[in-house]
C-alpha cells in the first residue's frame, strides 16, 4: 500500500485558542455567510499544493486531492464555474481533483445533486459520497445517480462480527454498482488486513499518518513510504 492522495482538512488557527476543528467553526461560517468564500479558499489551496507536489516529485504514482463541498457550496450556482477556473489557474487535470459531499447534502435535493453529479463527472472530476452509511440515502439513489466513490463512516471500522459484516456488505455493493470504496478511521494493523481481505481499495486514518500542514506532508510523499 502506498499514498494515492490526500483530503485537504480546515483548521483555524486562533491567536489564542490554537488550532480550532471545523465542527466548532463551520455552522458559525455558514450563519455569517462565509462558508461560500472559505469553501472556495480550500478548494485553491487544495488544488495548489497537489500541483506544487506533482511538480516537486515527478516520479511518484499520480496523486489526488479530495476536498469537502459544504451543502451551501454544492448547490451553489457558480460551483461549475469556480472549479474550471481553479483547475486552470493552477494546471491541475481534473481527473486529480475529487469531491466530498455527504450523503444528507445529496438527498436534500436528489434531482439537483443528480445534474451537479453528471456535470463533474463529464468534466473527470470523482465525487465521494462522504460519511456513507450515516445517512438516509437509498440503494435507488447510488444506482441512478453518478457518484463514484463511498467513503464508509469510521464507525464502522470494528472488527467485531457485526461490523465485518457491515463493511464486508458495503463493499461488495459498491463494486457491484461499479463504485470504489474508501474507509476511514483506519488506525490499526488488524483493520488493514481486514480491509484487504474485502479487497477495499484504499484506507484513511492515523495508521498511515495523523493530519500534517503542507511541509510534513510533503516529506511524507518524499519519504515514498509503504505499507
Amino acid at each position: 500500500m502506498w499514498i494515492t492522495g490526500f483530503e485537504a482538512l480546515l483548521r483555524w488557527e486562533h491567536p489564542k485558542r490554537g488550532l480550532v476543528a471545523p465542527d466548532e467553526f463551520i455552522s458559525v461560517a455558514e450563519d455569517l455567510g462565509l462558508i461560500i468564500p472559505i469553501g472556495q479558499w480550500a478548494l485553491h489551496e487544495g488544488c495548489r499544493q497537489l500541483r506544487a507536489w506533482q511538480r516537486e516529485l515527478v516520479d511518484l504514482q499520480p496523486l489526488t486531492v479530495s476536498v469537502n463541498l459544504s451543502g451551501r457550496q454544492f448547490s451553489h450556482s457558480e460551483l461549475l464555474t469556480v472549479i474550471d477556473q481553479t483547475l486552470t489557474e493552477k494546471g491541475l487535470e481534473a481527473s486529480s481533483l475529487k469531491l466530498e459531499i455527504t450523503e444528507s447534502v445529496m438527498m436534500d435535493n436528489a434531482e439537483l445533486s443528480a445534474a451537479i453529479l453528471l456535470d463533474l463527472k463529464a468534466r473527470h472530476i470523482d465525487t465521494c459520497m462522504d460519511d456513507f452509511g450515516t445517512g438516509y440515502s437509498s440503494l435507488s439513489f447510488l444506482q441512478q445517480y453518478a457518484v463514484d466513490i463511498l467513503k464508509i463512516d469510521q464507525s464502522f471500522m470494528g472488527l467485531g462480527t457485526e461490523s465485518v459484516a457491515i463493511l464486508r456488505t458495503i463493499v461488495t455493493l459498491a463494486h457491484n454498482l461499479g463504485k470504489h470504496v474508501i474507509a476511514e478511521g483506519v488506525e490499526t494493523p488488524g483493520q488493514v488486513a481486514l480491509l484487504r481481505s474485502l479487497h477495499c481499495e484504499y484506507g484513511q486514518g492515523y495508521f498511515f499518518s495523523k493530519p500534517e500542514d503542507g511541509k510534513a506532508a510533503g516529506h511524507l510523499l518524499a519519504a515514498r513510504r509503504r505499507w
